[in-house]
């Protein structure tokens, strides 16, 4: 398999805080994988670090074998990552339509415009493409973010909480939207505290501590590390 993701010995401080400790990660060409980890393990900061918005102190990130390591967020993007926030902030005074005109696709108006449509329909947000942003449930505000990052055809999607602030039953349709996606042959990684999310899309689970990558698995098998245990369900 190809590695379309690899972050190698990746150290971040701040101070004297070191947030992201010698960290290894890779992601193979159509995984789905799951982040998972206490607060404060050092999960959103890799993320940043992956996508540009930190610079690594030390070690290397790369995109299908090509150094990204401290390119710009939009560098990062072109180069085929795109990514989701915990907290979705779309152009809440756009519709939705306008919101997939944002994304800077390398095409014409007339495969952009086929993306945009195909996009609405796959991710049912026909009904409210013109509903200004900002009307949307927190839900299809998740949805609307991730259209966005798929208008960019990305090779590998970093997806930063999605259950968070959407209902159970619209997020049983968005983990429906994100296995499409991955049986597309889209690579995703997930991070979520939801570990009902996790045990149900993830085939392989990540586990960090303290900004180390402490075990990597299926859920069951991570489930039942000591290490696992101790650092993230407290010894339980």
């Amino acid at each position: 398999m190809t590695t379309v993701l690899s972050v190698d010995d990746v150290t971040k401080r701040f101070g004297g805080i070191v947030a992201v400790d010698g960290l290894d990660l890779a992601i193979e060409e159509g995984e789905l994988v799951g982040l998972i980890g206490p607060n404060g393990a050092g999960k959103t900061t890799t993320l940043n670090l992956i996508t540009g918005f930190l610079d690594p102190d030390e070690g290397t990130v790369s995109l299908n074998g090509e150094d990204v390591t401290g390119a710009s967020p939009d560098a990062v993007s072109k180069r085929g990552i795109g990514r989701t926030f915990q907290i979705s902030k779309p152009f809440g005074r756009l519709s939705v339509y306008e919101n997939l005109l944002v994304p800077n696709v390398s095409c014409g108006p007339a495969e952009q415009e086929a993306r945009i449509e195909r996009l609405l329909e796959e991710l049912q947000l026909e009904e409210v493409r013109e509903n200004r942003a900002d009307e949307l449930s927190g839900g299809q505000k998740k949805l609307l973010e991730l259209a966005r990052v798929l208008m960019l055809e990305p090779d590998l999607i970093l997806l930063d909480e999605p259950a968070a602030g959407v209902n159970p039953v619209l997020m049983d349709d968005i983990m429906d939207d994100i296995r499409r996606i991955n049986a597309n042959g889209t690579a995703i990684l997930v991070i979520e505290h939801d570990m009902s999310v996790i045990s149900e899309l993830c085939e392989r689970v990540v586990v960090m501590n303290a900004g180390r990558n402490i075990a990597s698995g299926t859920f069951e098998e991570i489930r039942d590390d000591e290490k696992v245990r101790e650092a993230y369900l407290g010894g339980t």
